[in-house]
Parts: C-alpha cells; sequence; structure tokens
C-alpha cells in the first residue's frame, strides 16, 4: 500500500507511473517527490535503511550504486559515507526524478545520476563494491534479472543490500472485514511482484550471491497526511477492477477517516531486507 523509491519505467508511485511524472510537468513531479519525502522521513523507513548501511560496511573510496535512486536522499547520504575519494551512482529511469536529484545533490562530490532501469544497468561488469535497492523490486516482472544485474556489476566481494515490501503483511485498519479481505486481495492483484520482501534471500542465492543469515525488518505505517490520497487512488483502481463498489471505497474512505480523526487509523505494510556477497 505504500509508494517505491525507484524503479522500472512502470514502477507507479500515488496513481502515477514514473515514466508518466516526467511527461506530466512539474506539478506531477513535486507530488512525487513529496510522496517519496514523506515516506523516506518514517521511522520504519529509517531504520530498515540504518540496518542495510550498516551490514553493507561502505568505506572511504568505494564506488557504490543506488538502483531507483529517486529524489536522490540515498545517493546524498551514500557519498558521505565513501568520502570525497568515493563515488556514487544513481540510477534512475525517470528523467525529472534525476534533474531534481541533481538540484538537490548540489555540488557533492563523487555523485552521478544516469538514466536506466533496474533489469540493464548501464554499467560495466565488476565495476562497483556496493549496491543498494530500495522498494524496486516490488514493480517488476523479472525481479530475478534485476539482481543478476546487481550481482554483474559487483567486483569480487562486493556487497548488495535489497529491501523491498511485501504486501502479503498488509494491515487496513478500520475496514469491514469482508470488504477490507477482498480490497487487500485486489492489492495484491495490482502490483507485479507483491511478496517481493520474502524472495530477497532467494534472488540473491539465484544471483550466485552468498546471503548473510540475518534479515532486517520494519513496518512502515502510512501516516495519516497520506491516507486520503493513498486510499482513494487505490480505491479507484479497485472500482476499476470490479474488486470493490465504488459506494464501498466510499464508505471505507469515511471509516478510516474518522478513525483518523483520534489517531485510531492504522495502515501499514511489512518491509524486509536481505544482504548478498559475491564470492571472492
Amino acid at each position: 500500500m505504500t509508494a517505491a523509491t525507484g524503479g522500472s519505467e512502470e514502477t507507479r508511485l500515488g496513481g502515477f507511473r514514473r515514466s508518466e511524472i516526467g511527461i506530466g510537468g512539474d506539478e506531477q513531479t513535486a507530488r512525487l517527490a513529496w510522496l517519496l519525502d514523506v515516506q523516506g522521513r518514517q521511522p520504519g523507513v529509517t531504520r530498515l535503511r540504518d540496518w542495510a548501511f550498516d551490514r553493507l560496511d561502505l568505506r572511504a573510496g568505494e564506488t557504490v550504486l543506488d538502483v531507483g535512486s529517486g529524489t536522490g536522499a540515498v545517493v546524498v547520504r551514500l557519498a558521505e559515507t565513501v568520502g570525497p575519494t568515493g563515488s556514487v551512482i544513481g540510477v534512475e529511469p525517470n528523467s525529472a526524478m534525476r534533474d531534481l536529484a541533481r538540484t538537490r545533490a548540489g555540488d557533492a562530490p563523487g555523485i552521478d545520476f544516469v538514466d536506466g532501469g533496474a533489469e540493464a544497468l548501464p554499467v560495466v561488469d565488476g565495476s562497483v563494491d556496493a549496491v543498494i535497492c530500495e522498494r524496486v523490486l516490488q514493480h517488476l516482472e523479472d525481479p530475478a534479472a534485476a539482481v543478476a544485474e546487481m550481482a554483474r556489476v559487483l567486483r569480487p566481494g562486493g556487497r548488495v543490500a535489497l529491501l523491498d515490501s511485501d504486501f502479503g503483511t498488509s494491515i487496513l485498519h478500520p475496514a469491514d472485514r469482508e470488504v477490507g479481505e477482498r480490497y487487500e486481495r485486489g492489492m495484491l492483484a495490482l502490483w507485479p511482484n507483491p511478496y517481493s520482501g520474502r524472495r530477497l534471500r532467494s534472488l540473491l542465492r539465484e544471483a550466485g550471491l552468498d546471503v548473510e543469515p540475518d534479515v532486517g525488518s520494519s513496518a512502515l505505517v502510512v501516516p495519516e497526511e497520506m491516507l486520503p490520497g493513498l486510499l482513494a487512488t487505490q480505491g479507484a483502481a479497485l472500482v476499476e477492477a470490479g474488486v470493490v463498489t465504488a459506494d464501498e471505497v466510499s464508505a471505507l474512505n469515511r471509516e478510516v477517516e474518522a478513525a483518523s480523526g483520534h489517531g485510531d487509523a492504522f495502515v501499514s505494510v511489512t518491509m524486509f531486507a536481505a544482504i548478498g556477497r559475491r564470492p571472492e
């Protein structure tokens, strides 16, 4: 039920295709950036990012790749970690987001943003020390191809951190039980890879990487300021798909809105993270 930080040209964010944002003008770009910024401030996201950064154990002078770099927030943090002798490449298919990321990064050294998708990274074999990919695989029809690409660009001993949602863990409260169950089943059908979180370790193994045994996890609780727009967008898609009726969506929205006025609304999804290493 949440937005993603990056991904392919088909990635949806708050009801927009990322490829359409760049075409749709400044207003849609600003909306997308706002969604990413709000989510990036949530404790569940920051906790899991901290977990991944700790285990990547980045060092000064290393070269790091951020797949689906969005607004560039993670790229800037990576650059601060590897220092002026290191370099960070943000791969992002949306031209408007790349422009925004460049503006936000300013004159920070060692940063580059390039056009590309996760399934065909514009990076030569064995050229990076670490890769991070956050909430991108959930949007891909072939996540295994994307992880194989990440393994391809790693140097021996290089590390990959995958962070992704698992929409089989979604919670929508309050909601009529029967309507809520249909709503959540319908949402699963709208995601190309809804169970991404539980597959991260398997994808890393399939790509020939050694997988660390620990798995990071954190619940992303959707902030109340995002709920009206999120439910409106999702509800419209589910009505169009015939999963729920317009009246049922309206009733659900009223129920959640009333609960949020008392701080009782709760909409969440669990995110997971896994680390893989290319053998020396």
